[in-house]
């Protein structure tokens, strides 16, 4: 006996904690009413009568299944309500539990189910007849009669139901609130039906006797009429399940759970212990085959047939059923010894092939059994199923082919694209994500002599033993002709570097291509997160920067450092004179004014780090940028800007002319979540109204596919402080996050602004942008205003700020004053000559 059964059989004896406290209350019950009542047995003829009437009632029921048991619900109750009525309290017990037995012995319900039907019908008829029996004298045309019989056949149908519902807690588990309303709505209702059915019989035979005759003909229709009932009541929730199926089905999203959806609601609908779903494995999409089960592994191989049953309907294309009711005895048999009583196996159908089978085990209660209505209702869900199943494989093989490179089954760039920015998401502290790039060396010369068909087959086997030699937890990718990528955080730079050494060795090994042996060799460039990038572009493209860099060096596995990349030698030299700069404050702020389109006044300054090298001279902002993001010194150069724009813009609003600051952040910087709580501090230290600073976020920072900077931009947002997106429309997702980011202004850029004056397709991209800010009620700024066609041009379209060298180049503090106080005194001449603002010279 398979172990599941055995531990189910174990959990049913829990039915007797139940089951012998009832029979003793019901006889207690009985035998106080019997010592107090006048006559408690009545005369034999009306006991008889009374025992057919509860069998004939018994034959007739409605089931409501709740899990692995089943409620029966039939018209015992109009029989009961009349005995209440008529019969000694004795004689009516024993009737009621007499005929009790015999149905159920009749219907070979296992022993202690039995023994608990039994004992929980006595104790519902003890119940009502301790109710009855405590009214005292009845009276068929009162009113009150009819209450108190009511009271007493309810009561015994709660405490029934009560009984029935802490058995199955007991075998089953906890009863949810909805499968406990869901089987007393049924219940209660039913026992209302019956009780007023009763009522009316109750009456009319205490009226005239002959009223028998028309009750038989009543009865008839209502035992038709009820049986109709129970038919149309199983065929509405057969309905209501099949649409529930077919509906979860269409709405199960291509994320590799519609086996699970799909199971699920089979099980329920067929009132089935095990649902299994089994496709054969396809060809060369291995992670794609859907193959999933509920609650067991399905049916196991038959013992004693040559092949299991869901490899007998795949090859066939036939159902098969197995059961009391339908299929094979030497099969049923075979299926008891399993631990399965029965079995339905049918063959999913996409056009003229079968794709593989859906199966459902084990129904659900002890007496009820799979039946042929059953394998055409699962034969109708496997033509649904087959349908959104071939289509669910299909959008899996088209997922599988767009990340996955076509030679090799390997992941490409775009997988492993994705890969790193989960990784970088997830990355725990003391930890490293790397990524080692291996340059296969002389696939050009295996072309050119033997062919691409060899290189192909090359590469092949490189992407083989990488995928056999690499970590377990690593991702192995194809990211170009002839790079292949590792992926996995590892405990250090250090431990990467050693691990490309060791893989680099190992692939070293002969390979044998058509009929050469070639010694192939790699080099080996490694990159890690966060030393070396923020995201999984940078990293991927560091890396590359370190194998190309291996490839001239004596050492072919190099790990990234800044200086390999262009200018790297001058950036690195640069490192330790910019932190002696930041340390003297050699390093000055200039300010770049904004100019309201709309009335050419100026509303505010972008603020910008200029750096006087005393050797190399003017050093251009983003080679100290890069040095400052590569040494850490990043948050310091940003603070020194910040101090210098917040002191410079208290002073302009003590003298009257207030004037916003704007300040550019790094993605770096962004991410930090240490930063909003700086720029408060540094607010509050300044006397600065939030809204009077502005932070420029290059737009590859907040809508390159990371959520990183999200909660940071959140807590500046909330502080009040002004977001704008800088260098707007370079990037590739702008559209897709613009509306998610809590930004106030849009810079465009000014390789789209200085080319609108002459390229149609550029004046069209920034009144495209200029009509998006629009519609989210953001600021438009153009960037790079330098000839007053592009001037008027952006005033027609509706533009609010305009910079650039039309209006004044960056400005150190001074000169910006000088330039202020000639725009004012232009402001005061009677020839407006405000609306030619021109830089100072």
């Amino acid at each position: 006996m398979p172990r599941t059964q055995r531990r189910v059989e174990r959990r049913a004896e829990f039915a007797w904690l139940i089951t012998i406290p009832l029979a003793l209350l019901a006889l207690a019950m009985i035998v106080v009413v019997a010592a107090s009542h006048d006559q408690p047995v009545g005369e034999w003829p009306g006991g008889l009568l009374f025992l057919a009437l509860f069998l004939a009632s018994n034959a007739w029921f409605l089931r409501v299944e709740v899990r692995r048991h089943s409620l029966s619900l039939n018209v015992a109750e109009i029989p009961l309500l009349l005995g209440l009525f008529f019969l000694p309290p004795v004689t009516l017990f024993v009737a009621r539990v007499l005929a009790m037995v015999v149905s159920q012995w009749a219907r070979k319900v296992p022993g202690i189910k039995l023994c608990f039907n039994v004992a929980s019908a006595a104790a519902g008829t003890a119940i009502g007849i301790v109710i009855v029996h405590s009214a005292g004298q009845l009276n068929a045309f009162a009113p009150g009669t009819w209450l108190v019989l009511a009271v007493a056949v309810e009561t015994g149908i709660a405490v029934t139901f009560a009984a029935v519902m802490g058995v199955i807690s007991l075998v089953q588990g906890r009863l949810s609130s909805g499968q406990l309303i869901r089987a007393a709505v049924p219940s209660l209702s039913m026992g209302m039906v019956n009780i007023a059915v009763g009522l009316v019989i109750l009456v009319m035979l205490k009226e005239n006797w002959w009223s028998v005759v028309l009750l038989a003909g009543l009865v008839g229709a209502f035992v038709l009429a009820y049986r109709a009932y129970v038919q149309a009541l199983t065929q509405h929730r057969t309905l209501n399940e099949i649409y529930g199926l077919t509906k979860a089905i269409a709405d199960t999203p291509h994320d590799g759970t519609l086996a699970d959806v799909l199971l699920g609601r089979v099980r329920d609908l067929l009132q089935a212990e095990y649902a299994t779903l089994w496709l054969p494995e396809q060809g060369r999409y291995p992670e794609v085959l859907l193959s999933a089960r509920v609650d067991d592994q399905g049916l196991m191989d038959v013992a004693g047939s040559p092949e299991s049953l869901r490899k007998r309907v795949v090859a066939t294309g036939e159902t098969v059923a197995v059961g009391a009711k339908i299929g094979d005895q030497a099969l049923r048999a075979e299926l008891r010894e399993w631990g399965t009583k029965d079995a339905i196996v049918v063959p999913l159908r996409a056009g003229s092939q079968v794709i593989g089978c859906l199966e459902v085990a084990g129904r659900l209660g002890d007496v009820t059994h799979f039946g042929p209505a059953d394998v055409q209702l699962l034969e109708a869900v496997a033509a649904h199923a087959a349908v959104a199943v071939e289509n669910s494989r299909l959008v899996d093989r088209l997922r599988f082919d767009a990340y996955h490179d076509a030679l090799t089954g390997l992941p490409n760039r775009r997988r492993v694209t994705a890969a790193l920015e989960e990784s970088v998401k997830v990355r725990a502290p003391g930890e490293v994500v790397a990524v080692l790039m291996f340059d296969v060396d002389g696939l050009r010369e295996v072309n050119d002599s033997l062919g691409h068909a060899s290189g192909d087959k090359l590469l092949a086997e490189v992407g083989s033993r990488l995928r056999h030699l690499a970590p377990p937890a690593a991702l192995i990718g194809r990211t170009g002709g002839d790079e292949f990528v590792v992926t996995l955080r590892i405990p250090s730079a250090e431990e990467a570097l050693k691990l490309g050494c060791e893989l680099r060795q190992q692939l070293q090994d002969p390979m044998v291509v058509e009929s050469l042996t070639l010694d192939v060799d790699t080099v080996v460039g490694v990159a890690v997160h966060p030393d070396h990038g923020t995201d999984a572009a940078s990293l991927l493209q560091r890396a590359d920067v370190a194998t190309q860099a291996a490839k001239h060096h004596a050492d072919p596995v190099q790990l990234f450092n800044p200086a390999m990349e262009s200018r790297s030698v001058r950036r690195l030299g640069l490192a330790g004179d910019l932190c002696r700069a930041l340390d003297a404050s050699e390093l000055e702020v200039y300010f770049q004014p904004k100019v309201s389109l709309r009335d050419r006044r100026l509303v505010g300054v972008e603020c910008l780090a200029r750096w006087e090298h005393a050797t190399h001279g003017p050093v251009a902002a983003e080679d100290f940028v890069a040095v400052a993001e590569h040494t850490g010194q990043l948050n310091r150069l940003t603070e020194v800007v910040l101090r210098e724009g917040l002191r410079r813009c208290r002073q302009w609003h003590d003298a009257g002319r207030p004037l916003s600051i704007a300040v550019n952040l790094a993605v770096r910087t962004v991410v930090d979540p240490g930063f909003p709580e700086l720029v408060e501090k540094l607010l509050a230290e300044y006397g600065v109204a939030p809204e009077w600073l502005t932070f420029d976020i290059a737009e590859g920072g907040v809508v390159g596919g990371l959520d990183r900077p999200m909660p940071s931009l959140r807590r500046l947002h909330d502080l009040g402080v002004r977001l704008a997106v800088d260098d707007f429309g370079t990037g590739s997702s702008s559209l897709a996050y613009l509306r998610r980011l809590p930004v106030h202004e849009v810079k465009i850029d000014r390789s789209f602004v200085q080319g609108m004056a002459t390229d149609p397709g550029d004046l069209a991209i920034v009144r495209a942008v200029v009509d998006l800010a629009r519609h989210f009620r953001l600021t438009a700024v153009a960037e790079g205003v330098e000839s007053e066609l592009t001037l008027n041009l952006l005033e027609e379209i509706g533009c609010d700020i305009g910079q650039g060298f039309l209006f004044s180049r960056p400005l150190p503090y001074e000169r910006l004053e000088t330039w202020f106080g000639a725009q004012t005194e232009a402001e005061r001449t009677p020839l407006g000559e405000v609306r030619r603002l021109r830089a100072v010279p």
